[in-house]
This record gives structure tokens, C-alpha cells and sequence, in this order.
């Protein structure tokens, strides 16, 4: 065998060489298997449809607490609460991408060469045992007959090919010459779309985004962690109005916000739920909203325990002179503890420290439920500067919308998958690779036409139309 291989020419023991390294190649061979594609196909299914069922994310909070602690630390450990990017579930499609395209790469060439090979033209076989109806004789002289048929064949076929001999000229058309490729288009779709899907699992990410009325924010919160990153853009709100039903359910919530980039207004957007917007790759969602503290707040000051001295509209930030003009107050920060209001305070005289601490709205109703700490500490004492007491009167209200910031770069790729495999299916279902064959022979005093065909698949329709070729051949010597 060895001797007799070397005298074989050196493309054909190139080509010998390569199948024997396929055959022998067991994790080529392991890859190249359809019924591989099969299962991983069914697991990925299977794995889809637990992570529909599986509450994902944030969204599995109220289901975890159903859980006992084994059920859900092996559930954890496997990452059944966020399948999606779990590595595993990564992996599982990374071996799908690479079986596709062994068992592609070792079926395509055999395809090719069906693609590239050309029918021969002279060929009497296909011509023998035909109807009647595909026979038409003439009188007419074979030039003249040949004349008629050769234009006719034109106007069918743009392309064609023909061959003369001596009893006669035959000719050979064929459509759909690529349809075997159908199926390879297909495979590169589904490679396509799982691609998309690893690049929007490594590289996308899911956040989340509070902006309170008036204000501007430049970092998002990246779910699953408590990471944030700067999109590249500043976002604002400038306004956000809820509707509700008479039940007291939110009907309608709308973000009207702005995007801007380095301070200045790049696009204006409303956003509402269903209906999100995105700038510069990045989708945002209108998601939630809360009340939260304004920037205004109402401050009453006593001297001692008893004195009232005044009322003081404040502002965030703003500094405001003590009634006995020795120093400064300002209000640091409002936020809500709990449902309740309360403000942070600091005030500075002239060579001393500041001196910060905490007032809340209605504090002596509360302070029944604060914790004894809170309470002797004088982070928490409104009388914490002598011989001022400062109580919070109340505190401006506002919105603050919850948006949910979605990037997956692998959408665009996903997208032109889907039309590669629409795409795939027309060439693979609706097109098969046609030959339509025509003999005008020449039979001395007469002249006799034979048309037939072959197809790969549909051969109803090919006998459609080979039928139709047949009578408009036997109208042009109807007379």
C-alpha cells in the first residue's frame, strides 16, 4: 500500500492524507457528529426553559425565601438564579458553536463540488421513454426549427448552454445551482445568533439608575454587584409625573429626561414603560419610581427647650446666620430614615469644628421607636449646639424615577442572524437545484424537439414547467 501510494499524483495524497487525519482524529470525529448538534441543542432547550421558570436576577428574591437552605445553595452553587451568563451555561454554547462548525467544515466541501460540477450537455440518456407530450415533430427544416427553439430558450433562460453535433444541437439551462447550500446558510445563521449571545453575555451588562427630579447623574449600578460604571454621558430628569386609577394604583409614569455629554444637551427623550429610549447603545427602561426629599425644607429654632426665636425655609447647601450672629447652619443632606424625614445640620462658628448631627420631622413622637443609642448619641440631638434647638418642620417632597440601563452589543449580531436564517430556510425549502434539457434533432425531412428536466427536490413544480416549455414549443409549428 505504501509503495503504491507514493505513485499516486501529490493533490490526490494531499487530499487521502487529509481524510485519514479526519477518520483518525477521534475528537474531530467526537465534534463532526449530528447527533452531538441534537443533544446540545436539547440541553440548551431544556436549560431555557428552567430559566424561564426560574425566577432570574432581582426577580428571585420572594422565590429564594421559599427555598430551604440546601435547595438553595445547590441552586446558587450552579447559578440557576442568573442562567443566562452562569459559565456553564457559556460553555455549553461555546461547544454548540464549535460542533457546528466542524460538522460544517466536513460536509461543505462534498456540497461545493455538487455546486461547481457541471452537467454535461450532450447526454441522450435523459431523453429516452418520454411522453408525447414532451415529443413535438415538425416538417419544418431542422435550421429554421433550431432558429425558433434557440429563441425561445433565450427568452426563458438567461443563461444557458448548448452544444451542436451532427443529428442535432442540445441545450442545457439550470436554476438554483447554490440551493445545496441552504443548509450551510442556516448552520452560519445559528452560528450568528449564538455568537450574539456570547458577546452580549461577556461583554453586555444590566444596571440600574435612580434620578430624582431636577437632577443629573453620570454612573449606573451594575446589577449583581456593587460596582457602578460611567456610560460616557450625563443623564437628567427633568421632570416626572405619575397617573393613577381611583383605586390608587399607578395608571401612567413618565420620565421626560435629557441626555448630555460633557454638560451640554445632546437629545431630549420621554420615557415611559414600554416604550424605552436609547443613546449610544445603551437602552434604559422606565422601571420604578419613589418619593424623595427636595432640596427645600422648613426649620424651626428655639432657644433652650421653650423659646421659639423663628421659622426658616432652607435650602440644601445654603448657608444661613444664627439668630445670635455667631456663626453659620447649613443643611448638608435630606434624606428619609425609613418613612421618616430628616435633615443633616452643621454649624460652624468662627476657630471651632463643625458641629453636625441629625434632626427629624415630629422627633418626640418618634423617638419611641428609636433605639437608645440614636437616642444619647449627639449625632442624633437636636440641641447638640447650645443654646439652639433645631426641629424639622417638614420637607419638600419629590419624584425620583427608577430606570433599568440594558447594553448587549450582541443584539445587532443576533438581529442579522435571524435574517441569515430566514434567509437560509428560503434557499433550503423554497429552491432546488433544476437542469431543464432541450434536443432539437435533426431527422432529415422532418424535425422532432425533446424537452426534460431533473431536480432536486419539488419535481411537481419542474414538471410544471417543463410541460409549459413543451406547448409553447408545439405553438410555434402549430401552423
Amino acid at each position: 500500500m505504501g509503495h503504491r501510494y507514493h505513485l499516486l499524483p501529490s493533490r490526490l495524497r494531499k487530499a487521502v492524507m487529509e481524510e485519514i487525519g479526519k477518520v483518525s482524529n477521534p475528537v474531530w470525529k467526537f465534534f463532526a457528529s449530528v447527533k452531538l448538534t441534537i443533544v446540545f441543542l436539547v440541553l440548551l432547550a431544556i436549560f431555557s426553559v428552567a430559566g424561564t421558570m426560574i425566577p432570574q436576577k432581582e426577580g428571585a428574591m420572594e422565590f429564594v425565601q421559599r427555598l430551604n437552605p440546601t435547595t438553595f445553595n445547590l441552586m446558587d452553587f450552579f447559578g440557576l438564579f442568573d442562567l443566562y451568563h452562569a459559565g456553564w451555561f457559556r460553555f455549553l454554547i461555546a461547544m454548540l458553536v464549535l460542533n457546528l462548525v466542524v460538522c460544517s467544515l466536513e460536509r461543505f466541501p462534498s456540497a461545493w463540488k455538487r455546486v461547481k460540477a457541471r452537467p454535461s450537455v450532450e447526454r441522450t440518456k435523459p431523453f429516452e421513454e418520454l411522453p408525447d407530450t414532451l415529443l413535438i415533430s415538425t416538417e419544418r427544416g431542422y435550421q429554421e426549427a433550431l432558429g425558433n427553439c434557440l429563441n425561445l430558450f433565450k427568452k426563458r433562460f438567461s443563461a444557458f448552454r448548448s452544444e451542436e453535433t451532427e443529428y442535432g444541437t442540445f441545450f442545457l439551462a439550470e436554476k438554483g445551482r447554490f440551493s445545496p447550500l441552504g443548509v450551510y446558510i442556516v448552520h452560519l445563521s445559528v452560528l450568528v445568533i449564538l455568537i450574539g449571545a456570547l458577546a452580549g453575555s461577556f461583554f453586555g451588562f444590566e444596571g440600574f439608575v435612580k434620578i430624582p427630579e431636577g437632577e443629573t447623574v453620570d454612573s449606573i449600578m451594575v446589577r449583581g454587584g456593587n460596582q457602578s460604571l460611567s456610560p460616557g454621558f450625563e443623564i437628567r430628569c427633568d421632570k416626572f409625573t405619575v397617573e393613577f386609577y381611583e383605586n390608587g394604583s399607578p395608571k401612567e409614569y413618565k420620565s421626560e429626561v435629557t441626555f448630555l455629554s460633557g454638560g451640554k444637551e445632546i437629545e431630549k427623550r420621554d420615557i415611559l414603560v414600554n416604550h424605552p429610549a436609547t443613546f449610544k447603545g445603551i437602552t434604559f427602561y422606565q422601571s420604578t419610581y419613589e418619593k424623595v426629599a427636595g432640596k427645600e425644607l422648613r426649620i424651626k429654632l428655639r432657644k433652650g427647650l421653650d423659646e421659639d426665636l423663628e421659622t426658616i425655609d432652607a435650602e440644601i447647601g445654603k448657608k444661613m446666620e444664627l439668630p445670635g450672629k455667631e456663626g453659620f447652619f447649613q443643611i448638608l443632606d435630606v434624606r428619609h430614615m425609613g418613612t421618616v424625614p430628616a435633615a443633616l445640620v452643621s454649624v460652624e462658628i468662627q476657630g471651632a469644628e463643625p458641629t453636625r448631627f441629625w434632626i427629624f420631622e415630629d422627633f418626640e413622637h418618634i423617638k419611641s421607636r428609636l433605639p437608645a443609642q440614636m437616642i444619647n448619641s449627639p449625632k442624633f440631638d437636636p440641641a447638640a449646639f447650645k443654646p439652639y434647638t433645631f426641629l424639622l418642620l417638614g420637607v419638600q417632597e419629590r419624584y425620583a424615577t427608577g430606570l433599568q440601563a440594558n447594553q448587549d452589543p450582541g443584539v445587532p449580531v443576533v438581529w442579522a442572524g435571524f435574517i441569515l436564517i430566514i434567509l437560509g430556510f428560503i434557499v433550503t425549502f423554497f429552491t432546488s437545484h433544476q437542469t431543464i434539457r432541450m434536443f432539437v434533432e435533426n431527422k432529415g425531412k422532418k424535425t422532432v424537439i425533446r424537452v426534460t428536466g431533473s431536480a432536486s427536490r419539488n419535481r411537481p413544480a419542474l414538471d410544471r414547467d417543463i410541460q409549459r416549455l413543451a406547448e409553447d414549443i408545439r405553438s410555434l409549428f402549430a401552423a
